[in-house]
């Protein structure tokens, strides 16, 4: 395999459609307001992107330094793992994307915000570096938080109230909360895909020590979690387009339920470790679905 292809499956692109989903509701809830800026939705895409990749490639790194990943271990392959990538290597790309989020992220607020003072430019740069250390502190370090059970919490907070709102102030200049809902159930759904990770690679993370949720509470709790997580998302949306009703438009989103409860289906039954990556798969782009008609059906009026 040449060092290219390595590389790009180390960056596992096929996750950076959830990761979208937050900027993408973010930036259709501005343009419903009236108010979008593209300067703004490019940057913001750019610098989720390099977020994103930032972390698979810190959880691949700290998963194989803790010794996480093993043979038995059903996800994608891990290039650090399998002695791909070096570990030098792998630091040295890690810092590379540190660097790519820093200046992009910069990029964005100083552009989003110059107008605004101090305190409002450093609140967003603190919750810049705070996305970054959440990016690597998951799997790296002496006390990663993802081996204690806190993913839920941290894929929630910042894939849904910090990108999805910290996105519309940033093509708005103000805080709405209308925003709020939509944050939430974009938060919901991206946990609920981090739950199936960890449905997925249960067995070989109560083998290594690796104490996710999932671990901590039982399969059964994970699938009953997971219903939970799914159902709350779509009643959220509904009473959201019921309080904020204006077009038949608005029900869009309706389209991406069937996917939603296929899903919850094959997720409760499901027995085979092997077969929750198409779904894990399936879910993010269902997110992503979700999130594009749901921001279409708000600006089209």
């Amino acid at each position: 395999m040449s060092q290219i292809k390595i590389w790009l499956q180390a960056f596992r692109l096929r996750t950076l459609p959830l990761a979208l989903a937050n900027a993408i509701m973010g930036s259709f809830l501005a343009k419903s307001s009236g108010i979008f800026r593209w300067e703004v939705f490019i940057l913001a895409i750019l610098t989720i992107v390099f977020l994103q990749i930032l972390s698979n490639l810190a959880n691949d790194y700290g998963d194989a330094v803790s010794g996480k990943d093993t043979e038995k271990r059903v996800g994608p392959q891990r290039v650090t793992h399998t002695g791909m990538v070096s570990m030098q290597a792998m630091k040295r790309m890690i810092i590379a994307f540190v660097i790519f989020s820093f200046v992009t992220g910069s990029a964005l607020i100083i552009v989003s915000l110059s107008a605004l003072g101090w305190k409002i430019i450093a609140l967003f740069f603190a919750l810049g570096i705070a996305a970054i250390w959440a990016a690597l502190k998951y799997t790296v370090g002496k006390n990663p938080y993802g081996y204690k059970g806190l993913g839920d919490i941290f894929v929630f907070v910042f894939f849904g109230p910090v990108g999805v709102i910290g996105t519309f102030y940033l093509h708005t200049l103000y805080f709405d909360n209308m925003a709020l809902v939509p944050a939430a159930v974009i938060g919901i759904l991206s946990t609920a895909v981090l739950n199936i990770n960890n449905l997925r690679d249960i067995d070989n993370d109560r083998e290594t020590g690796k104490q996710t949720l999932a671990v901590k509470r039982g399969r059964l709790f994970a699938q009953r979690y997971h219903l939970l997580l799914i159902g709350s998302a779509i009643v959220l949306s509904v009473a959201f387009t019921l309080n904020y009703y204006f077009a038949p438009t608005q029900w869009l989103f309706l389209l991406t339920i069937p996917l939603f409860l296929r899903n919850c289906i094959k997720v409760y039954k499901n027995e085979n470790a092997q077969t929750m990556n198409n779904e894990l798969k399936n879910l993010a782009l269902t997110t992503f679905l979700f999130s594009l008609l749901f921001g279409i059906g708000l600006i089209i009026k």
